[in-house]
Formats: C-alpha cells, structure tokens, sequence
C-alpha cells in the first residue's frame, strides 16, 4: 500500500493554497473529510484500509484550524472551498466524498454547490439545521473553549464518553476503561477549533438541500447524543434517491465503534449495492 503525501507550505491557512494531505492507495480517489476538532488520522485504523482494499485511493487532510499554527478567522465557506481545491488538484473530478459531523456538513455544501467535483457523497452522523439542543450544545462548546472554569482530565473524559458513545459500548467494562483513558485530555482551546464549532452553527438548509443531485447516502448511528439519528433522517429525506442507513449500538463516533458496518455500506453504496 503506497502513501504519497503532500505537504504545502502555509503560514497562514487562509491563503488559497492547496491543504497538506496524505494519498493511500491507487484506485479512484475517496476523499475523507473530518468533525470538528478531529484529525486525519481519526481515519486511519479503519476507514482507511478497508477503502484501499476495496480498491479506492483514500486521501485524508486536517480542516482549517485543526493542530498546530496560527489561523484567521474562517467559516464554513472556507472549509468547503478548501475541499474543493483539494479536489481539484488531486486531477480529474469528480471524486468520491465521505464527511463526519462537521465534515459531513462540509460534504453537503460541496455537493450542492460544486456538483461536477461530486461522484458519490456519503454523510456520517450529520444534519441539515441547528435544532435548539444543538445550538446550545455548541455554543455550550464554544464558551469553555474561550477559558470557561475547566474541568480535570478524568472527568472530560467521562464526558467525553457519556457524550460521545453507544451505552452498549459503556457497558463493557474493559471496552469502557479504554475509550474514557483514550478521551481524557485537555480541551482544545485554540481560535481554530472554535472557528470550526461556528461552523457548525447552520441555519436550515433542508429545503436547499433538495437541490441536491448527484447520488449521496446519510449513515446515522442509532445511540448519536450529538446529531441523533432523526437529524440525519431530516437530510436523506430532503434529498431525492438519498440513501439512509442507520447502524444501531453506536454513538458519535460510529465509525470507530462498528467500523466493520460503516465500512460495509460505503463500499456497497460506491459499489452500487444495496445494503
């Protein structure tokens, strides 16, 4: 399994340059677009391989503001043109799309807007307006990202997990042990994280959505406290010949928890398959 990295050169992410990414594999390109706070590397252990396997080139790239290094103030705008250079200096279009959270909302804007850059979109644990719950969750997010009274380690990654997880994952005990160590961590409190949690704050894009036209999947995951499944519903019902798949037992971080399933139905929708 080739990798080809490319890396560019920023001082600034909001010049228009192409984001540093990283190439697997040699098939056609599947283009992995990450949540809020996340890294390309979330990727990495599951996503990553089975898609090579499958026969796809996987590239994976931090959004803006994600590690180290200064930013402007960017929006949701940004990120999705930072998606779309990325696709059109990977050669020719259009590519295969996969976005979670954050990444999915991104993958919805590109899709809508730059159809001809959009083979086939896959949207993970998504939605289509900022509902009262979410709003004051991420604003909630927001302010403890500008210095809020902190909490210790131990405890954030009890949150974390409460938050994040299927119950059934929670109640294995060493399955739990391990994820609550893994999330246990100071709180990113930089300006690009909370840049890309503004982001998130949509307005209702449902009825635009419709204007959607190339084909395109929402996966929910059936325990998600973040964007519940009936939020992604909202978007595979408001886009014609959308694909749902709703994978039980599996909070937020779905593709980590079953990876074996999410994997599964990307490869069956690229394929064509149904589930």
């Amino acid at each position: 399994m080739g990798i080809m990295t490319t890396r560019t050169a920023v001082a600034s992410r909001t010049a228009p340059e192409v984001p540093a990414h990283t190439r697997r594999g040699t098939g056609e390109p599947v283009l992995l677009i990450t949540g809020s706070g996340g890294s390309a590397r979330s990727w990495d252990a599951y996503q990553v391989p089975a898609l090579v396997r499958a026969g796809y080139q996987t590239v994976t790239f931090d959004n803006r503001g994600s590690g180290p290094g200064p930013t402007g103030p960017f929006g949701l705008d940004d990120l999705v043109e930072d998606a779309a250079r990325l696709i059109e200096a990977l050669g020719p279009a259009p590519c295969r799309v996969v976005g979670l959270s954050l990444g999915a909302i991104v993958a919805q804007e590109l899709a809508l807007r730059r159809p001809e850059l959009v083979r086939q979109a896959v949207f993970m644990a998504t939605r289509g307006r900022t509902d009262a719950m979410r709003r004051a969750m991420v604003t909630a997010e927001i302010e403890q990202s500008r210095g809020a009274p902190s909490v210790s380690d131990a405890h954030r990654g009890v949150l974390r997990a409460m938050q994040n997880l299927s119950q059934s994952t929670l109640a294995d005990d060493s399955r739990a042990q391990d994820w609550i160590a893994l999330m246990e961590g100071p709180l990113d409190t930089g300006d690009g994280y909370r840049y890309q949690l503004e982001s998130t704050l949509i307005p209702d894009r449902l009825r635009d959505y419709a204007g959607i036209t190339v084909p395109c999947a929402v996966i929910a995951f059936g325990d998600d406290l973040v964007t519940p499944p009936h939020l992604g519903r909202e978007v595979a019902d408001a886009v014609e010949g959308c694909r749902y798949v709703e994978i039980a037992h599996c909070g937020h971080y779905g593709h980590l928890e079953d990876p074996g399933a999410v994997n599964d139905a990307l490869t069956a929708f690229f394929a064509g398959h149904p589930e």
